[in-house]
């Protein structure tokens, strides 16, 4: 079976309603997406890193536990793990605060073993933080020359507006290496001061990529491809319980679908059919919505046994 590789933070998330704590989960952005992967049968690895505590040792095991390879986490020796708190509104969407022991960052790794067709899945402000970007950038180059597909997710959180300048190089090489990258009109809007998607499209993404996702919250899902197609995909409304882990399973469910549905780089060369995007859209929106109807950040393990089964 292909391989999925992430590349991403660890964290663990404290999750609050009413200015009280309801539930803590390990999570991270590309985490979350690489532990629905391994519920849903998905060969996963995970490189990234973690302090030498409780927090390290439990989302160490918890990637284990869940199929994933941690071989490729890097356990920091003499710093706490990170963490961050999620306080959910009204509608339970989550506003953010991020707490980190150790800002010297080094990210020490073996590289693994990528091989042709398989996915990275990477993202966040992980993905363009000057400190890493050496290891980050290497890796992702490494997969490409291998022949992976590289699945971006821009996940720009506006904690980080005041560095757009200078984090814009690396945001456009991470697009150029891309072959699929998907963003929030929240993620365009700090970036670029723009939340119109054919105009994100058409003067910062076509350029270095055809293969387009802009999602809006429950807004629809906007797809741009080559020879100008175009769809839009409207959202269920359920009643959400948590949305902190929708996108980044929106990026699990869609990573599935190139697996499920036989997706290779060289057919993402050219322009996807409708009914191929529709495929991987609907992957990405199941997962999505299982996500949002539990306190969790990863899909169900009961879901996940269903999508392993429909691989079969």
């Amino acid at each position: 079976m292909r391989r999925v590789f992430g590349i991403g933070e660890t964290v663990l998330d404290i999750i609050f309603k009413n200015d009280q704590p309801i539930g803590a989960v390990p999570g991270g952005s590309v985490f979350n997406s690489i532990i629905s992967l391994g519920r849903a049968g998905i060969k996963a690895s995970f490189i990234s890193e973690t302090g030498n505590d409780r927090i390290g040792r439990r989302i160490i095991a918890f990637l284990q536990e869940n199929g994933v390879d941690a071989s490729s986490v890097y356990v920091y020796p003499d710093s706490k793990s990170p963490i961050s708190l999620a306080f959910l509104n009204e509608q339970n969407d989550a506003e953010y605060i991020f707490y980190k022991d150790h800002p010297s960052d080094r990210l020490e790794f073996v590289c693994p073993d990528v091989g042709p067709d398989d996915i990275v899945l990477f993202g966040s402000y992980y993905a363009v933080n000057p400190v890493i970007r050496p290891q980050v950038q290497g890796f992702l180059e490494h997969a490409r020359r291998q022949g992976a597909i590289l699945y971006y997710d821009v996940n720009f959180r506006s904690s980080h507006k005041n560095e757009v300048v200078k984090l814009t190089p690396n945001i456009l090489e991470n697009l150029e290496m891309a072959d699929i990258v998907r963003g929030s009109s929240e993620d365009f809007e700090v970036m670029f001061r723009s939340s119109d998607p054919d105009h994100v499209y058409r003067s910062q993404i076509a350029f270095y990529t055809k293969k387009f996702i802009y999602t809006q919250g429950a807004g629809p899902v906007e797809l741009r491809d080559e020879g100008g197609f175009r769809k839009q995909y409207a959202i269920s409304h359920t009643q959400a319980v948590s949305t902190v882990g929708a996108g980044d399973n929106f990026n699990a469910g869609f990573v599935y679908g190139l697996i499920k549905y036989g997706i290779t780089r060289g057919q993402l060369n050219r322009a996807l059919t409708e009914a191929q995007w529709d495929g991987l859209v609907g992957c990405a929106l199941d997962f999505s919505a299982n996500v949002c109807q539990h306190i969790d950040n990863y899909v169900t393990p009961d879901f996940g046994r269903q999508m392993s089964q429909a691989l079969q």
